[in-house]
């Protein structure tokens, strides 16, 4: 199969399992019926509204959505009969270390529900632990065949968390370390996973400040023939003004294809329905508000071909 997606891809993220749980709805494992009941409900509320914005003139084509086997499978059927891209996770969430949420049958559920993306989450740091990122390239170079093997597209959503010396090297400031060392890393990190044997179709990547972050990342995401291959910018669950920043810079750069964003579009509006303040309708319509907004700044931007003077150094 020829390795790599290029056409645009807007993805509402809501695959989010462990921190629905705790931070939504204030549940430890194992989660009682009424609390899963309470998160399926939340994740068909998201989906409402990404539905309100495709039906409203959002690019069909190019709509997504990214949910969970476990809390998700109701919207994962409906949107993959109704046609939108869908994408499905893999790994065990909230854990530090990947691995199979399914264990050795993850090919199964991948099969079952036919995703057009099987989905990983990772965090993977050059510097960090090597014995930790030797296990994770074994088992993400197997998945990484597997669903190649079967002609599946493969999304990774790279995480780069500092270090203790990285964050020291930065006075303690995780801006600081965002701006001057996690470019580089996210680069080098992409280059040993792929080294590893790790060829996904599509970098999941944290929000760069500057174009030539951007620039710097797709080179890498593409080298060795990998000429197909593209980068998603993610929103980490920062702010609304953050995100369209972080969408803005890479809408402007060849090689970026689109955005999966989901706490920042769609976590206000289930806290307010979960506390009685504003109705189901209102929930909805305020994600699809965020979610249209996002998938328009990029758009606008991607159209011009250019990223803002201020970002572009």
């Amino acid at each position: 199969m020829v390795l790599g997606y290029q056409s645009p891809l807007y993805v509402m993220a809501f695959d989010h399992r462990g921190s629905f749980e705790r931070d939504l709805f204030g549940a430890k494992p194992p989660v009682r019926p009424e609390v899963r009941a309470g998160i399926t409900d939340a994740k068909k509320i998201i989906y409402e509204g990404f539905v309100r914005v495709v039906g409203s003139g959002a690019p069909r084509e190019a709509a997504g959505v990214l949910v969970d086997e476990q809390f998700g499978a109701e919207v994962a059927r409906a949107a993959k009969a109704a046609g939108y891209l869908l994408a499905m996770p893999v790994e065990k969430s909230g854990q530090p270390e990947f691995d199979f949420f399914y264990g050795e049958d993850f090919g199964a559920h991948i099969e079952a529900f036919d995703p057009k993306f099987a989905k990983v989450l990772v965090r993977y740091n050059a510097e960090g632990d090597r014995d930790l990122n030797a296990r994770q390239s074994e088992r993400l170079a197997r998945l990484s065949s597997w669903l190649h093997e079967r002609d599946r597209k493969f999304l990774f959503e790279l995480l780069v968390p500092p270090t203790r010396e990285q964050l020291e090297r930065c006075g303690g400031d995780h801006g600081r370390y965002d701006r001057e060392l996690r470019p580089d890393l996210v680069a080098r990190a992409i280059g040993s996973l792929q080294d590893s044997g790790v060829n996904p179709d599509i970098w999941k990547i944290e929000g760069l400040e500057t174009a030539n972050d951007c620039i710097q990342v797709v080179a890498q995401a593409r080298t060795g023939g990998r000429d197909g291959v593209s980068c998603i910018v993610l929103g980490r669950g920062a702010d609304l003004a953050k995100v369209t920043q972080w969408v803005e810079i890479a809408a402007g750069v060849p090689g970026f294809i689109g955005l999966a964003v989901g706490r920042t579009v769609w976590e206000d509006a289930l806290r307010a329905y979960l506390a009685s303040t504003v109705t189901r309708d209102q929930a909805a319509a305020t994600i699809a508000d965020r979610y249209r907004d996002l998938v328009d700044a990029y758009v606008t931007t991607a159209r011009a071909g250019v990223v803002p003077t201020s970002e572009s150094s």
